[in-house]
C-alpha cells in the first residue's frame, strides 16, 4: 500500500477552477480584489500557465478597472468571481448599482479618467452586463 504525504502542497485543479472575494466597497478594497485575483493567478499558473505573460497582466488591470469602477459609481459591496474557462479566465464583478457602465470620451488633459471601460473591452474576448433589482454582473471573458 502507497502512503501518500500528509503535506503534499500541490493543487489539485479542481482547487483552483475558481474564487470568490466579497468587499465592502471601500478604496481600499480595489487593492484587495487585485490582490484575490493575482493569488488565483498564480495558483492558476502552477497547473496551467498563461498562454502569453501579458494576460496575467491584462487580468489583473481588468479586475482593479471592474473594483475601482465599483467603488466610484456602486454605493455599497461589491463581489468578485473567477473561474477558469476552457481557453481563459472568466471575471464577474458584481455590485449594487442598475446603472450600466457606459463609455466616456477619454480626455488626458483633465485627468478625469474615462479610459477603463475602454481599456476591459480592448482586453477582453468578451464582455456582458446583466441587470437586476439587486445590483448588476459585469461578465468579462479574457484569454489566458
Amino acid at each position: 500500500m502507497a502512503a501518500e504525504s500528509r503535506w503534499d502542497r500541490t493543487l489539485a485543479s479542481e482547487e483552483i477552477t475558481s474564487r470568490t472575494a466579497s468587499f465592502a466597497g471601500e478604496l481600499h478594497n480595489v487593492t484587495g480584489a487585485r490582490l484575490v485575483a493575482e493569488e488565483f493567478l498564480y495558483d492558476l499558473a502552477r497547473v496551467s500557465p498563461p498562454s502569453a505573460p501579458e494576460h496575467w497582466d491584462d487580468i489583473l488591470l481588468v479586475v482593479t478597472e471592474l473594483a475601482a469602477n465599483a467603488v466610484q459609481y456602486a454605493p455599497g459591496p461589491f463581489q468578485l468571481r473567477l473561474r477558469r474557462t476552457f481557453d481563459g479566465v472568466h471575471v464577474v464583478m458584481h455590485d449594487t448599482s442598475t446603472t450600466e457602465p457606459a463609455p466616456r470620451p477619454f480626455q488626458p488633459s483633465s485627468g478625469g479618467g474615462g479610459i477603463g471601460w475602454h481599456l476591459i473591452h480592448t482586453l477582453s474576448d468578451q464582455v456582458s452586463v446583466v441587470s437586476g433589482e439587486q445590483g448588476k454582473d459585469i461578465h468579462v471573458f479574457l484569454p489566458w
